[in-house]
């Protein structure tokens, strides 16, 4: 994607650090002039993709997750990128209410909130080197 502009952020992988992603996400994309839903999607989507990482990616271990944002136009990437465990099966990974953390209490619901909330979500991950998840949304033109 050629960009207008872009954001790279790096922080450890500590859960609190989880809503600083959303927060800094949010006031980027905001140069966009974005609908409250379509923000709020954002960063839930954001918050999803870090959570993984946090949690399944380091399992609550340092790390660092690196997160990228750009736009073109009216067209955001983000990624989120973690060097933690990796995804043996993404697609199993991805069917709801899926989760490797059961005794957690997580809902599974991580991959498909994500999907929903942003046009498109692509996810890369090798075992023992790490997870990319890179979520794609178009902002719509305000009348």
């Amino acid at each position: 994607m050629r960009q207008n502009n872009v954001m790279e952020l790096s922080f450890l992988s500590l859960s609190e650090n989880q809503s600083f992603a959303r927060a800094t996400v949010a006031a980027f994309v905001s140069q966009l002039d974005p609908t409250l839903e379509e923000l709020s999607d954002i960063k839930t989507a954001v918050s999803e993709a870090v959570t993984n990482s946090i949690i399944h990616g380091y399992e609550n271990k340092k790390g660092i997750v690196k997160l990228i944002c750009s736009y073109q136009d009216k067209d955001v990437e983000i990624k989120v990128k973690d060097e933690g465990l990796g995804i043996a099966n993404i697609e199993e990974a991805r069917e709801p209410l899926y989760t490797s953390k059961p005794e957690l209490e997580r809902s599974g619901m991580g991959f498909t909130v994500m999907e929903s909330f942003m046009d498109s979500v692509e996810i890369e991950s090798k075992v023992g080197e790490g997870t990319t998840i890179l979520m794609r949304k178009k902002i719509k033109k305000q009348s």
